[in-house]
């Protein structure tokens, strides 16, 4: 049972916490090579880091889908990160899969929560979005390690390595 100081404390923590960013990541797989793009130097967060390609659930990105019988809209996830990827680094993903979950609450003072998926390569070629992103690299897990990944991306990249080859993860 919540004490009165728990309550207030948990009361105080909810008064803003619908106001979270959503963001979805793809650690996209081809040919056994993972593919990670480094941060514009513009970007306001973690600039000229490398990461994963991903960025921010909208509501366009699940407005056109059907509803279920409940009026649920399934795919949503999905459906944006496909767009995001496109957007990004101009391919085409498959076989999306969740991975893990990140909460933070950033220096700017805004929550994030990440979403983490690994997804298959389907077609075309990387073009950039340079707004977002100067620079890419195809590599292994091995390879990742040479790289100013943003933390808890190389992390990310052995779960979804090792839930690939069916290893259970914590």
């Amino acid at each position: 049972m919540l004490n009165m100081e728990t309550l207030l404390t948990y009361k105080d923590c909810m008064k803003d916490s619908y106001l979270h960013e959503v963001i979805a990541t793809a650690i996209i797989i081809r040919k056994g090579k993972y593919l990670i793009t480094r941060r514009s130097s513009s970007k306001k967060r973690f600039p000229g880091f490398w990461c994963v390609p991903g960025g921010h659930l909208e509501v366009c990105d699940y407005a056109h889908l059907p509803p279920d019988e409940k009026g649920y809209k399934r795919g949503a996830l999905e459906c944006a990160l496909k767009r995001e990827v496109h957007e990004e680094v101009g391919i085409k993903i498959t076989n999306i899969e969740y991975v893990t979950s990140l909460a933070t609450v950033h220096d700017d003072g805004n929550p994030s929560i990440v979403i983490s998926c690994v997804a298959d390569y389907a077609s075309g070629e990387v073009r950039l979005q340079e707004s977002e992103t100067d620079a890419f690299s195809w590599v292994s897990i091995e390879e990742a390690k040479k790289y100013s990944l943003l933390p808890g991306i190389y992390d990310e990249l052995m779960i979804a390595k090792e839930k690939r080859i069916g290893i259970e993860t914590k």
